[in-house]
């Protein structure tokens, strides 16, 4: 079991182990895992398999957790990766993962269905993506019940990173049919959702736990943006929650490519509740879908510029550069320069 020290101390963990315990199943427990997940710890975990003689992966937790199993299984199943940084990119791995089971504990990544994870190198400062389709779970356990703990905080940054996952998916290059209805039901279920789910409402937060899993079942196939490039790199720099990365970004993001998405922000703006849209000229729709996600953010409580979470605009050249790098930004649907990833952070402090 692949998980951390917060959900065994808390007992969250325990709702799985007690099921192992009471079916007679042998397990060990690698708990070493935290957030923004580096190189060591899954170098850790491979070794951590090895001894225990396990035959499969039981993950439980957020993307920390969820990332750090897939990347566990996958170099066990080809050792030859097992340096982590040769599985950046699109990884050319031969043999599936060993078998994982995911159990997620929040609604925002949909980790336990997507073909990507995210691992920090903090020799060099910067976080990777990894994309392989050998990685995915086997089964994703899905319930709401296991996120119902999650503190109100952590429910409003992975709730941004589900709405972000979905927004980024409806607009990406690889955007077609299928991906678009799923990624619009998502939006459409979140933006209902994720207010009440904050202040525990049972109802909206199973809705939760659906939405960010339809999110996860669209852009793992289409690929996400620009967002997600430069929120990724402030993980690494500044140890910035993902989802509140996301959240700051977004807006800014959105902007930058508004004209080249045809009709779709006006999409994004009726699913997000914007009353009128149709009548609206496509200019006054783009805006009041940027409105839309920003009020949403900043409503329950989001940090809304890089300075209020310690960011320094003295280190910008640094991460534009990473987002440049990072395989997100290839299916932003408007190429971005170094100099406009520059021009966005600026804008976002």
């Amino acid at each position: 079991m692949v998980t951390d020290r917060v959900l065994v101390a808390n007992g969250v963990a325990g709702k799985v182990t007690s099921q192992l315990d009471g079916a007679g199943f042998a397990f060990d427990v690698y708990d070493a895992v935290m957030p923004n997940p580096t190189i060591e710890a899954v170098q850790a975990g491979v070794k951590a398999f090895a001894a225990s003689g396990a035959d499969c992966l039981i993950a439980i937790g957020g993307a920390s957790p969820q990332d750090t199993c897939k990347a566990i299984g996958i170099i066990t199943a080809n050792p030859e990766f097992s340096d982590v940084r040769s599985l950046e990119g699109v990884a050319g791995t031969k043999n599936p993962s060993v078998p994982i089971i995911a159990v997620p504990t929040t609604a925002g990544t949909a980790a336990e269905v997507t073909i990507n994870y995210v691992i920090t190198d903090t020799q060099n400062a910067g976080k990777f993506v990894c994309v392989d389709p050998n990685d995915i779970p086997l089964v994703a356990v899905v319930d709401a019940d296991m996120m119902a703990g999650m503190p109100a905080a952590l429910k409003v940054a992975t709730g941004m990173d589900a709405l972000t996952h979905a927004i980024e998916g409806y607009a990406t290059l690889g955007a077609w049919e299928l991906t678009d209805a799923l990624h619009l039901k998502a939006i459409e279920i979140i933006a209902a959702s994720r207010p009440i789910s904050v202040r525990g409402d049972e109802t909206a937060g199973e809705r939760m736990a659906l939405g960010q899993y339809v999110a996860g079942m669209g852009f793992s196939n289409v690929g996400l943006g620009l967002v997600h490039a430069m929120a990724h790199p402030l993980g690494a720099f500044y140890d910035a929650a993902h989802g509140v990365a996301n959240a700051i970004l977004a807006p800014h993001a959105m902007r930058f490519n508004a004209e080249f998405t045809g009709e779709k922000f006006r999409d994004i703006a009726q699913a997000m509740g914007v009353a009128g849209t149709e009548e609206m000229t496509i200019e006054l729709a783009r805006i009041e879908a940027v409105r839309a996600v920003t009020a949403l953010a900043t409503g329950l409580g989001t940090p809304g510029s890089l300075s209020e979470i310690g960011a320094s605009r003295e280190d910008i050249p640094a991460p534009a550069a990473a987002a440049m790098a990072d395989v997100c930004a290839g299916g932003n649907p408007r190429a971005a320069t170094l100099d406009d990833i520059v021009e966005l952070y600026t804008a976002a402090f």
